[in-house]
């Protein structure tokens, strides 16, 4: 799997799909966006595409859009509470510059 979740990483994602149980599982993916060219997409899915890699993290089904892959190869997923704010935070060794808000990335 090209992605990697942390304990709380895994923790949200099973709480999210606790409170859709419709959804298969969460996905991952990229979207042109922001200034610096692409921004991380979390979402969760009701149907798995025939481009979704689909693999299971202690429980918690994950899958990957397979056009994302080339930039989320490698990345560590984790989820942080900082105060009132709760993120996912991805650490991506196929990004070469971000945006100074944070939002978006680059991969050269």
């Amino acid at each position: 799997m090209p992605i990697t979740l942390s304990a709380a990483a895994r923790a949200r994602c099973a709480e999210f799909l606790a409170h859709q149980p419709d959804a298969r599982a969460v996905r991952f993916s990229v979207k042109r966006s922001g200034c610096s060219g692409y921004s991380y997409v979390v979402d969760l899915a009701d149907e798995l595409g025939a481009d979704d890699l689909l693999t299971e993290y202690e429980g918690v089904p994950v899958a990957v859009a397979e056009a994302s892959l080339p930039m989320l190869q490698g990345v560590q997923v984790d989820f942080r509470r900082e105060g009132l704010n709760a993120t996912f935070v991805f650490e991506n060794p196929n990004a070469t510059g971000a945006c100074g808000c944070g939002e978006s990335f680059t991969v050269g």
